[in-house]
């Protein structure tokens, strides 16, 4: 899909395909920096993997261990409301990025009690449902993910205020570049 058609049926402006890899270069290099936040290396796994997909939220949500072959530089999505599968290549950066993920992932759910999820995306803070406390390592949730990017753009937008233009709050403006 081109950025014109994108821009026709989408209301909200997609961001352009060089905004769309600064935002993939700033998260790749946070999350392999040492003492990088759990946070910054998700968001980076999500980038990563809509980079190199085009998935939605729902798509990259469904991705489990299995859905990863690392050795082989692979991820197979299911997309859309049918749950097709499809295999995505992946570059050398995104598999550094999961690699990362991965061990920070394997310390999230050494906390855990009971078996480890097999969601590839997980939670990295305790968050709190109906007043009561959920332990990080859980799979996350669509408005997790939501508010994780939101947070992202926040400090993004304040630390590059009057040097750039400001970042969208809505993830799909930037996956729509990527939608294959």
């Amino acid at each position: 899909m081109t950025t014109e058609a994108a821009e026709d049926r989408y209301p909200r402006p997609v961001v352009s395909a060089a905004e769309a890899e600064w935002i993939w270069r700033l998260l790749s290099v946070q999350a392999l920096e040492n003492g990088a936040k759990p946070e910054t290396v998700r968001l980076a796994v999500i980038v990563g993997l809509a980079r190199a997909s085009g998935a939605r939220y729902g798509g990259l949500l469904r991705c489990t261990m299995g859905s990863l072959d690392l050795d082989a530089g692979w991820v197979t999505i299911e997309h859309g409301k049918h749950r097709i599968p499809r295999r995505h290549g992946l570059d050398a950066g995104t598999i550094l990025v999961l690699r990362r993920w991965l061990l920070v992932r394997k310390e999230l759910c050494a906390e855990l009690e009971g078996s480890i999820p097999d969601a590839l995306l997980l939670t990295v803070h305790h968050t709190h449902d109906n007043g009561v406390t959920v332990a990080a390592g859980l799979p996350i949730t669509r408005q997790g993910l939501v508010l994780s990017w939101r947070r992202f753009v926040h400090r993004t937008n304040a630390r590059y205020a009057a040097r750039r233009p400001p970042l969208p709050t809505r993830f799909e403006q930037v996956r729509r570049v990527w939608d294959t």
